[in-house]
């Protein structure tokens, strides 16, 4: 019964306080960030409050990662926004629905362990690029309603509210860390402007929060082919990104906790949370990583945390929505500036003259990807595909053939180096057909026989022996290549009796 049940590791010491005030502080962060996106995607704020407690709810209960925090997010608004403009709230929550589908299915493939290919440059580049975005959504609170920027009395009043705030949040920890900083800032400024009366920006300036319990219901859209084929791609593309950021931000965390999180679960979770959230009227989301290092600097570790910012947050939506408007605005900014400046990995800007250029040109082209586009799963994505490339192009030059004659007049090219699609050419130049003696042998005791293009390397250098009529030994190749080279059995001999025992890599 523990197999099934076994959700949260009683054997873990759980500080109350501390997960508690966590979660508060969490929970005050999200109510801006939930409002701001669904309006990114033209949704009533409310839907994206929603999706912030569902999604913070169930993946703090089934997540692989505790401690991380989820909820609506800017990467799932951008790719919404477009199917939300030309049709509406209803075919989001059915989109939702078919994402939440696609990231179980993912989960339950295991495929969270194709993150292992993220290289480390790639991740300080999402990173930082992903601090520069938070950095930079909060310049718009340096506006007032009609877009125009703040001035005189205005701007030094919430800039130094919100530098305050920072100031705080910085310097409590080096006295005490009984409370978390942010909880305090937030409080601290809360009082300031409550006691004193002063006029400054607040959440009800940005939106209303006030509602019921999230409601339930089926997605009123044709349940058709035709709905299907329209909303598959922005599901797939929203299953991508939110598995993306998601196990990026696991990564990173791990990091942080030195403990180890659970890829696949935490993609079973994330997608049963995109498709309650669907039922319940929510936009979808995924991980967060602001307000996850919000949650793990205030010093939680455990799933309490998350889940009391997921139900505090309901009770602001049903019964502190008139509290809650009146918060100011800088506390919140202040705070999230001060996450960007903690997510930003200023470690990686002194390793510009330490790391090979190419892993600095990923990384930076990650974070401009990251800051300039918000499009997260690109930036990833492109940053995986120049690192393939260049360790393709890296291994392809290291490619050797050591060549010697024996007593009997047969020559040995002895190999060394991986043969693969981007080493072939090279492969090929290493050989003498028309000069060598009658009898060679291609030894890869020391290389490996990689992919198809490898195999046709091989027939063809043995075809261009026949020609002239000379014999070829293929010695060393394990017996999976064997196998793959039915083409040119009646020429290749190969010595099976000295095969080594690793396999061919096929997949």
């Amino acid at each position: 019964m523990k197999k099934y049940f076994n959700l949260f590791d009683l054997s873990q010491k759980v500080d109350y306080k501390t997960e508690i005030l966590s979660g508060l502080t969490v929970a005050l962060a999200l109510i801006p960030e939930a409002v701001a996106f669904a309006m990114i995607a033209g949704l009533d704020p409310l839907i994206g409050l929603y999706a912030a407690f569902m999604m913070g709810l169930v993946t703090s209960i089934l997540g692989g990662r505790p401690g991380m925090i989820s909820g609506a997010t800017g990467a799932v608004a951008v790719v919404i926004a477009a199917l939300a403009l030309s049709h509406g709230a209803e075919y989001i929550f059915a989109t939702v629905v078919l994402a939440g589908i696609l990231q179980m299915t993912a989960g339950f493939l295991k495929l969270g362990k194709l993150m292992r290919l993220v290289p480390h440059p790639v991740i300080f580049g999402f990173v930082n690029g992903l601090a520069i975005v938070i950095f930079m959504s909060q310049l718009v609170q340096f506006q007032d309603g009609s877009g125009s920027w703040l001035a005189g009395t205005d701007l030094y009043m919430f800039g130094g509210l919100v530098l305050l705030t920072m100031l705080i949040i910085w310097g409590l920890p080096k006295l005490t860390k009984l409370v978390p900083s942010s909880l305090v800032a937030i409080l601290t400024i809360f009082g300031i402007v409550l006691f004193f009366g002063l006029e400054t920006k607040s959440v009800g300036d940005i939106a209303k929060i006030s509602g019921g319990f999230p409601p339930f219901h089926i997605p009123m859209v044709p349940f058709t082919l035709e709905t299907f084929v329209l909303i598959f791609p922005y599901a797939a593309i929203m299953a991508g990104v939110g598995l993306i950021e998601s196990l990026l931000t696991l990564n990173i965390i791990d990091e942080i906790t030195e403990t180890r999180g659970q890829g696949n679960r935490e993609a079973v979770a994330q997608g049963i949370a995109n498709v309650l959230s669907g039922l319940f009227s929510g936009m979808g989301g995924c991980a967060m990583i602001g307000q996850s290092l919000i949650n793990i600097s205030s010093g939680a570790r455990a799933r309490l945390s998350g889940i009391v910012a997921a139900v505090m947050l309901l009770m602001f939506i049903m019964f502190g929505a008139s509290l809650i408007e009146q918060m100011p605005m800088a506390a919140l900014t202040g705070l999230m500036i001060m996450v960007a400046i903690g997510t930003f990995e200023w470690a990686s800007l002194k390793t510009f003259n330490k790391m090979p250029k190419s892993d600095i040109l990923v990384m930076v082209l990650v974070t401009l990807v990251t800051a300039v586009l918000h499009n997260l799963a690109l930036a990833v994505i492109i940053g995986v595909i120049i690192s393939a490339l260049v360790f393709a192009w890296d291994n392809a030059k290291r490619i050797r053939a050591r060549k010697r004659i024996d007593e009997n007049g047969v020559k040995h090219y002895e190999i060394y180096g991986p043969l693969f699609f981007g080493s072939v050419t090279v492969f090929n130049e290493k050989f003498d057909v028309l000069n060598d003696p009658d009898e060679i042998v291609i030894d890869f005791v020391e290389s490996r026989v990689v992919d198809m293009s490898a195999i046709e390397a091989l027939n063809r250098i043995t075809e261009r022996y026949q020609k002239v009529g000379k014999k070829v030994h293929l010695k060393h190749l394990s017996k999976d290549c064997q196998r793959l080279l039915q083409n040119a059995e009646a020429i290749i001999d190969v010595n099976v009796l000295d095969d080594p025992s690793y396999k061919l890599v096929l997949d």
